[in-house]
């Protein structure tokens, strides 16, 4: 069976490479340090960013698309989590000018750039950035980095993912359910009072029985999603990849 070769990786590459490539295209992960309930590690949003991103980067290469995948930004907008240890959030506004400065830089070298966000409190300014850009007339949309429509923060399916990424970091024997009612209920008062008045754990949803089976189906679907998105290059008004029957 032929494997896949490994995504070709910014920060290993010399200049002289990346050059030789002619205005390749450049994913960037976008993720997030913050707390993960008492069972996950801080940096779960940017491991599985980083993951979907180099495997979709290296389906690409796998059939002839010159692709980089650059190094990930680790810190997002994560306010809402910051009376749990371990989060470091760096607001909407300083997302928004790290990745319009970011993306305006590659420019120079890339041909298109694909934001691969991993954290859904980064999405304000993940989408603000990508409008402006475009605007600008950059090459730059956006795509979700994780299962769509699945409990929100911390739960059966984050769990499912690190199981199947690095069990090692997983403390199964400290997972219980939290707050399980549906995000849209309780999605105001999430953003006016933080996650642990919601939650005191730190999770919303419930995290027992997953598993790594789970995750690794999960991952596959995740990135085949993200490639058939590319293949189409349909672009919705907030510079989202969307899949093309979904534009009208």
């Amino acid at each position: 069976m032929n494997r896949i070769r490994p995504a070709l990786r910014l920060e290993a590459m010399s200049s002289a490479r990346v050059d030789e490539l002619d205005r390749p295209w450049l994913l960037v992960p976008v993720g997030s340090t913050e707390q993960h309930g008492p069972h996950l590690p801080c940096g779960t949003d940017s491991l599985v960013a980083r993951t979907v991103t180099a495997r979709v980067a290296a389906h690409l290469t796998a059939t002839g698309e010159r692709v980089v995948v650059a190094p990930g930004v680790d810190y997002g907008s994560s306010g809402e989590h910051e009376d749990f240890a371990g989060t470091i959030s760096i607001g909407t506004q300083a997302l928004h000018l790290l990745l319009v400065e970011l993306v305006r830089s590659a420019a120079r070298w890339a041909g298109a750039t694909l934001l691969v966000n991993g954290h859904g409190g980064n999405l304000d300014a993940v989408r603000s950035a990508v409008r402006l850009l475009r605007a600008e007339g950059r090459a730059v949309a956006w795509v979700p980095g994780g299962p769509a429509g699945r409990d929100a923060h911390a739960g059966r399916t984050e769990t499912a993912l690190m199981l199947a990424l690095r069990p090692d970091q997983v403390a199964m024997d400290r997972a219980a359910a939290g707050c399980t009612d549906p995000l849209p209920q309780v999605l105001d008062r999430l953003r006016r009072d933080g996650v642990r008045a919601v939650s005191p754990s730190g999770v919303l949803g419930d995290p027992r029985g997953a598993s790594a089976a789970e995750g690794t189906a999960l991952l596959d679907g995740v990135v085949d999603e993200i490639v058939r998105r590319l293949r189409s290059i349909h672009v919705d008004p907030d510079g989202m990849l969307a899949r093309a029957e979904t534009v009208a």
